[in-house]
């Protein structure tokens, strides 16, 4: 049973070469999303994760405001490859937004003070494996996705554009499309250096 789990963990790979082309139905990406949001663990149950899906123009429209925040701040001789990057984005069919809801953070250190300092690391730690899921789920649906942060720079146009209440922190940012190209060779440091095991 493992062994198809991690076969399927595999074949998880960062994908930048992406298209517009439908693998799925809307409603298959909005059920796998679903499915992860329900049962991807979090700290004391928090279920803290707060999660959009941009499809069509809407997902359009975050690229753009997105290239359009960096265009203040790449230098002008820089920018065309950030525009380039964009693009790619963009050229994709969807983006799942993943946030957190600092109100469920904020009342777990009002109700567990002696954990207070830790409550805001597990919810990134929480936030990771929700992303890490849903990235899978898509992977083995047929899509290809990457991992984007470009918050906190996009976080106030986001946050205005789709009413996002204000106590939901964004964290990351999840294109994905159709392949139209392969992922890159992946180079792994020597396991021996990265894990130990005693007994």
């Amino acid at each position: 049973m493992s062994n198809q789990f991690l076969q399927d963990i595999k074949k998880r790979r960062t994908i930048y070469g992406l298209s517009k082309e439908a693998v799925t139905s809307d409603e298959k990406i909005k059920e796998i999303v679903g499915e992860a949001v329900l049962h991807t663990p979090s700290s004391f149950n928090s279920q803290s994760a707060r999660v959009v899906i941009l499809l069509g123009e809407q997902h359009d429209k975050l690229w753009n405001i997105t290239t359009e925040t960096l265009r203040k701040i790449v230098p002008e001789a820089d920018f065309a490859s950030t525009e380039e990057r964009m693009n790619g984005f963009k050229s994709g069919y969807g983006t799942v937004l993943f946030f957190e809801d600092q109100t469920v953070i904020q009342g777990l250190q009002e109700q567990f003070a002696l954990y207070k300092e830790n409550f805001p690391v597990w919810s990134e730690q929480s936030s990771g494996m929700l992303q890490f899921v849903v990235w899978t789920a898509l992977e083995l649906e047929g899509y290809g996705a990457s991992l984007q942060h470009y918050n906190p720079l996009i976080d106030d146009e986001v946050k205005k554009e789709w009413n996002i209440p204000a106590e939901w922190k964004l964290r990351a940012q999840m294109p994905f499309g159709k392949p139209t190209a392969p992922p890159t060779d992946k180079d792994f440091q020597p396991l021996e250096e990265r894990l130990k095991m005693y007994k």
